[in-house]
């Protein structure tokens, strides 16, 4: 069994410095394979979401409040998967595999903001595709700049104002000595096994939260996607139908993935937690997906291929110049 420093075998004693982080230190086969395929995902995820951020900054084709708000995602998801992916890559390749408590306080605090941040985003997403297909002669005026910016400020605010209180609930229970998360980060429900008093209110607490920033934004989405299809059936060309259908494929692509994983983590009581699941689902959810968005966002959307081709364009000519 692996002891952080400072502690007792007896459980007397927590290790007040750091945590360890097991994963699947067990298996070290399996960490080697782990490590290759994170690497992989990190590396195209910094590739992938910095590429939609800079191409859509840059080209004024893409000035709309669809690729603003798609610039903030792929943003979220860089500092997401920054906030435990440098870390399990490390974890990965050394024998000590510890996490220090301010930098589990700090994971978890921005893993937690970053993930409720998602939730409200996606639905600010679905309100912007529903007004732009639903009442597309007002959309510039609905959806006009201030109110790009006061959704996107009100979604970040949220998401780490919500987790303040979660972070703490979670951090301050007694351990009574343990220090040994079976997990690859620090995440709510593997800290809350580690708690040696009964954790009812902090599961209340967990189950509440899960409701208002996973339920509700889901449930919105869902609503403004009913709209959205009683719309385009009523659009009498199959190319308008096509064109309306793809412009919303894509978002409800990365919906059904982060809304999926997120909910069979956080919507079941910890204490039925399953450590092994868990800890696949966790990946999916903070490598997995962030890498798939920009592909899932760029693969069948013309746009940001043709802004592709001018910023290449624009760099080809600089240079012979």
């Amino acid at each position: 069994m692996i002891l952080g420093k400072g502690e007792r075998e007896d459980g007397n004693q927590s290790s007040l410095g750091e945590f360890i982080l097991l994963g699947v230190s067990d298996r070290p086969q399996f960490e080697l394979l782990l490590f290759v395929l994170i690497l992989t995902c990190y590396t195209m995820i910094l590739l992938g979401n910095t590429t939609i951020i800079v191409v859509s900054w840059r080209d004024p084709h893409l000035h709309t409040p669809m690729y603003f708000f798609l610039s903030n995602l792929s943003f979220l998801d860089l500092c997401y998967t920054t906030s435990v992916g440098p870390q399990m890559l490390v974890n990965f390749r050394s024998t000590h595999k510890s996490i220090s408590w301010a930098g589990c306080v700090a994971q978890l605090y921005i893993s937690l903001s970053l993930g409720g941040t998602e939730c409200l985003l996606l639905a600010v997403m679905a309100y912007d595709r529903y007004t732009a297909i639903c009442q597309p002669l007002h959309y510039t005026i609905i959806m006009s700049r201030r109110l790009c910016l006061q959704l996107a400020a009100t979604s970040w605010l949220c998401g780490f104002g919500n987790s303040i209180l979660q972070t703490i609930l979670t951090l301050q229970l007694p351990r009574c000595g343990r220090n040994q998360i079976e997990h690859f980060f620090c995440e709510v429900p593997a800290l809350l096994k580690l708690a040696c008093v009964d954790t009812s209110a902090n599961e209340a607490e967990l189950l509440a939260s899960g409701v208002i920033l996973l339920l509700v934004p889901l449930g919105l989405i869902l609503v403004s996607y009913g709209y959205i299809s009683t719309a385009v059936l009523r659009i009498h060309s199959a190319q308008g139908r096509l064109k309306a259908f793809n412009t919303c494929s894509s978002h409800l692509a990365v919906v059904s993935l982060f809304y999926g994983t997120a909910i069979s983590t956080y919507l079941q009581p910890p204490s039925s937690y399953s450590q092994d699941r868990g800890k696949m689902v966790s990946l999916f959810y903070t490598m997995v997906t962030p890498m798939l968005n920009p592909l899932i966002y760029t693969l069948r959307n013309k746009e940001v291929h043709r802004a592709l081709w001018r910023a290449l364009g624009r760099n080809v000519t600089a240079q012979v110049t």
